[in-house]
């Protein structure tokens, strides 16, 4: 079983408007471990994806104070891959495009890049779980040869996400926004995708805005994160209530003194 933990992270991004840093995270704190899938729900811009792209390692962050741990090791020298090989997987809400390597390509040298020299996969063994993992999503032969994300639809693309994750198989994948611009059939498709990953050499931290998501990956925790912070923690009921009462009046419960973006 592995643990990742978040403790009083604080993250910054530079201004360029005003040539100053502000500051997005203001005191996170979040301890996972495999065999859990978390949620974390919030209003825009709150700090969901900058929380993301922090423990991933995105040098556009930049951590002002704490501490993102794996397994009782710090990250935040680890540069990307390094994090990746660790066992760190993003699923980004807007995936780049990358003409000239296709999608085989790209799954095949991810998974080797985690592997020893003398232990890379065989050709014939990465074919057969790449076909399993099609047939799970949907998906045909010929997208596997495409380019990488180039000219795919904004579902193909989420797709293509879950599709290298279950390749890939680290021990924690952050999902930011999968289920953003997804219609119904697409987001049965990719929620079908990361329940087959849930086991206990498995953990995911799921970042939605919305419940719908969570009616098809039922969380074992959920997250409210307003004003940079995490300010309540509950079970899948916590999502409902969301639903219900919205981000203004969670925070009006819990009295808290933050202004939300689309507040007026």
């Amino acid at each position: 079983m592995s643990k990742l933990e978040v403790k009083n992270l604080h993250v910054a991004v530079v201004d360029e408007d005003k040539g100053q840093q502000k500051e997005i995270l203001k005191g996170v704190n979040l301890t996972m471990q495999t065999g859990e899938i978390h949620a974390i729900m919030g209003p825009n811009g709150t700090g969901k994806s900058t929380l993301s792209q922090a423990i991933m390692g995105n040098p556009a962050y930049k951590v002002t104070e704490g501490a993102v741990l794996l397994d009782g090791k710090s990250l935040l020298d680890m540069p990307v891959d390094e994090r990746a090989r660790a066992g760190l997987f993003l699923a980004m809400q807007y995936p780049a495009e990358i003409a000239g390597v296709t999608n085989v390509e790209f799954m095949r040298a991810a998974i080797n890049a985690r592997r020893t020299d003398d232990d890379q996969i065989p050709v014939l063994e990465f074919m057969k779980f790449l076909d399993k993992n099609l047939d799970i999503l949907d998906m045909t032969d010929d997208m596997v040869e495409r380019y990488l994300n180039e000219g795919f639809s904004g579902g193909e693309k989420k797709r293509n996400e879950i599709l290298q994750l279950m390749m890939i198989q680290p021990k924690f994948a952050i999902l930011d926004e999968i289920d953003s611009g997804l219609d119904i059939d697409a987001l049965k498709v990719v929620s079908k995708g990361v329940n087959s990953m849930r086991g206990p050499e498995f953990g995911s931290l799921i970042i939605t805005h919305y419940q719908r998501l969570l009616n098809y990956i039922v969380p074992d925790t959920v997250h409210v994160m307003m004003g940079g912070r995490i300010v309540e923690s509950g079970g899948p009921e916590l999502a409902e209530k969301l639903e219900a009462e919205g981000y203004a009046g969670v925070r009006d419960d819990l009295g808290l003194d933050v202004k939300l973006t689309d507040e007026i």
